[in-house]
C-alpha cells in the first residue's frame, strides 16, 4: 500500500492540515481495539476526503464502507448544514464503536447508519447524493458504481478508494484473485463510461475522483 519512503509521508502529513482532535483520538482507538487497523483512511487520505468534501459542499453523502467512521467524519466536514451522511457497513460489532464516535462529533443526528450488503440497501435509499465514497469489497466494485449513479446529482462526485491496489493492477492476474480483476475492470470502466470524467489519484493505495456528467 506503501509507494512512497515512510519520510515522504511523514513530510507530506507534516505540511498538510493537522489531523483534528477527534479524529486522533478514533485512530488511536481503531489501532487499540480494532482488526485491520490499516483499513483506516488516515491523517493524511482523511484530510484529502476532508478537502474534497468542503470544495463539493454536498448536501447528502453516501458511504460504502464505514469501519470505524473514521471517513464518515471527514467527509461530514463539508457537508452543508442541513445534509446528510448515510454509510453501509457488514460488520455488526463495529456499529455501535461508530456511534460513540459518531455522537461526540457536531453531526451525530446527522449521519445514519446502515447494516447489511450494501447491494441490498442502496437500492432502498430515496435520496439524490451530491457525494459518494466507496471503500468496501472490491468484488462489488462495478455493482456499486451502477447502482449509485441512478441516485447521483449531475455534477456529483463519486470517490473509489484502493484503485491501484497495492500496485497489484500492474502485475499479471493469478486465476483465482477476484478483487484484482474487478479492480482493474473497474478503473477501465470509470476511464470509458461516458457518464463520467474520472481522474485516478495516486494518494495512499490510489483514489480515483469521478464527475457524473
Amino acid at each position: 500500500m506503501h509507494f512512497i519512503s515512510q519520510e515522504l509521508e511523514d513530510y507530506i502529513e507534516q505540511h498538510s492540515e493537522k489531523e483534528p482532535v477527534l479524529l486522533a483520538a478514533l485512530n488511536k482507538e481503531t489501532y487499540q481495539k480494532i482488526l485491520l487497523p490499516r483499513m483506516l483512511s488516515g491523517h493524511f487520505q482523511g484530510r484529502v476526503l476532508s478537502m474534497l468534501s468542503k470544495l463539493i459542499r454536498p448536501v447528502n453523502i453516501l458511504e460504502i464502507g464505514t469501519y470505524t467512521g473514521y471517513s464518515a467524519l471527514c467527509l461530514c466536514e463539508g457537508m452543508q448544514e442541513n445534509g446528510t451522511l448515510h454509510t453501509i457497513d457488514i460488520k455488526e460489532e463495529l456499529v455501535d464503536f461508530q456511534r460513540k464516535h459518531f455522537d461526540k462529533s457536531p453531526w451525530g443526528k446527522q449521519i445514519f447508519q446502515y447494516l447489511g450488503e450494501a447491494v441490498d440497501i442502496i437500492p432502498t435509499l430515496q435520496t439524490k447524493f451530491d457525494l459518494v465514497f466507496i471503500d468496501a469489497d472490491k468484488e462489488n466494485y462495478i455493482n456499486y458504481f451502477e447502482l449509485i449513479l441512478p441516485n447521483m446529482n449531475k455534477g456529483g462526485i463519486i470517490l473509489s478508494d484502493n484503485v491501484l491496489w497495492s500496485g497489484k493492477v500492474l502485475e499479471t492476474v493469478q486465476p483465482n484473485d477476484i478483487s484484482t480483476k474487478i479492480i482493474m475492470e473497474y478503473n477501465k470502466l470509470l476511464k470509458e463510461d461516458p457518464r463520467v470524467e474520472t481522474v485516478l489519484l495516486p494518494i495512499r493505495d490510489g483514489l480515483t475522483v469521478s464527475r457524473v456528467l
